[in-house]
């Protein structure tokens, strides 16, 4: 839960023009963001993938969704326009079977040291990773969907926030 309510917008200056957010004033602090999605298949799709332990002629899904979720982070600023370019300290990924839902669970954890937090960089660590996975498996099935991706928490800064 929120420990702290905000009801203004951040990138939205005092006319309700768009800003980047001015952090020079703020004090550097040990940020920490995890975050976490699924690719969920067809039962028979999930199966064979898991058979073959997530290899395909393309390779390993997991060891290449893990390397694009790695760059994806490093280049969140590129991809969310008003984010910081972040020196990260921590990409971490990781993945695995869910059997109850047919899914590849995947989940990132990113830390800084810096004035301001890495919530988007684990959220497009684990939104790229996943769509990565898609990538590795649309060839066996279209039926494939990606859901679920959400911020589980996030340390330092102002404010603590943990999913409900």
């Amino acid at each position: 839960m929120s420990n702290n309510k905000q009801n203004t917008l951040s990138h939205l200056d005092s006319d309700g023009d768009i800003t980047m957010v001015d952090v020079s004033g703020k004090t550097p602090t040990t940020r920490e963001a995890h975050a976490a999605g699924e690719v969920r298949f067809p039962s028979a799709i999930y199966e064979q993938i898991k058979a073959a332990d997530g290899m395909t002629k393309k390779g390993s899904i997991t060891q290449t969704a893990h390397i694009a979720g790695i760059m994806a982070a490093k280049r969140t600023h590129d991809l969310i326009p008003l984010c910081h370019p972040l020196p990260l300290d921590k990409i971490g990924l990781t993945f695995a079977y869910d059997d109850a839902l047919n899914s590849i669970n995947v989940s990132a954890t990113v830390k800084v040291t810096h004035k301001t937090g890495v919530e988007m960089e684990a959220l497009t660590a684990v939104s790229v990773a996943c769509l990565t996975i898609y990538d590795m498996t649309k060839a066996i099935s279209h039926d494939i969907v990606i859901d679920n991706i959400r911020l589980l928490t996030k340390t330092g800064g102002k404010s603590d926030y943990q999913h409900a």
